[in-house]
């Protein structure tokens, strides 16, 4: 038996591509009914896909207010500031306010849609540095082929909605991606960083739970601390001091949702010097409370 040279390349040929590696994690994905949407000044920073088969839902950035429709599927980007709204059932212009349950076979989803918000949503992650691309909501087209992906996975969340199979693991990704190659090329500038802002971000995501510092991080870039605070303030479009809590509050997130950790442990976890410094952080990134986020009163 004769090997191909060079297949550990996994390339026969010696015209080199490119590819950007893009890392998909998924973090939840459900189907429910909502008889109050009432939510305000949300960021949280993850992705998070809207589909709404029904009318009455609302977003709003800033001054710009998207009324939801059935042919359209919602992308808002990390650390986004958005409301939301069921405008059949609006009680509350301020705070997060969620009433639902999941759906499931045993209801007639025809009698729920008459009378609540039949909502489907999945939040995800991308990677460094996927995630930290500009504020956004952004409106795509359902094609037929979305479509079909959309009645495929609703149908099934219907059925299941714990342990998932490969099938639909495999279909919730193609689908996620397919919406995501609809946006517009200018939210993916961030691909396009300096090599050592991009070096330095991925040395804050690998140790994201020590206390870092400008010194250390422009060490690493090769450069003077002041002029790679400006160079990130330029690549980034953020401060280092609050691309850094960002990311820790991002970090804190995920502790809460896949972990059950407490907040204590996640304060000292990622190198805040108690809990109130922590909540206070947390609160100004997300517009809630590390309590509020574990009670999970968002969707």
């Amino acid at each position: 038996m004769k090997f191909i040279k060079q297949v550990e390349l996994g390339d026969p040929s010696t015209n080199k591509q490119s590819f950007i590696d893009v890392k998909l994690k998924l973090l939840c994905c459900r189907y429910w009914y909502l008889d109050l949407w009432d939510c305000h000044d949300m960021v949280f920073p993850f992705w998070r896909i809207y589909w709404n088969k029904n009318n009455g839902g609302q977003l709003t950035l800033q001054d710009k207010v998207f009324e939801m429709d059935s042919n359209h599927i919602y992308i808002i980007s990390p650390f986004t500031s958005f409301s939301s709204r069921f405008t059949k059932n609006h009680k509350y212009d301020s705070g997060i306010h969620v009433m639902g349950k999941n759906l499931t076979e045993m209801h007639n989803e025809a009698f729920y849609e008459s009378r609540s918000l039949i909502h489907f949503f999945t939040h995800f992650k991308l990677g460094t540095p996927f995630d930290n691309v500009f504020p956004g909501i952004f409106k795509i087209e359902l094609s037929d082929y979305l479509r079909e992906r959309l009645t495929y996975l609703t149908n099934r969340l219907k059925l299941e909605n714990h342990d998932f199979k490969i099938t639909f693991n495999l279909k919730l990704q193609s689908f996620i991606q397919e919406l995501l190659s609809n946006i517009g090329p200018e939210l993916w500038k961030t691909i396009n960083i300096d090599e050592r802002v991009l070096k330095a971000h991925r040395y804050i995501e690998a140790n994201i739970e020590k206390k870092l510092s400008n010194p250390e991080l422009a060490s690493i870039a090769n450069m003077a601390p002041n002029s790679f605070a400006r160079l990130f303030k330029e690549e980034m479009s953020i401060t280092l001091h609050n691309f850094i809590q960002n990311r820790k509050i991002a970090k804190a997130c995920e502790l809460f949702e896949h972990h059950h950790e407490t907040i204590e442990n996640v304060s000292f976890k990622l190198g805040f010097s108690d809990r109130y410094h922590f909540s206070r952080a947390f609160k100004s990134v997300t517009g809630v409370t590390p309590a509020t986020y574990k009670a999970g009163k968002y969707t």
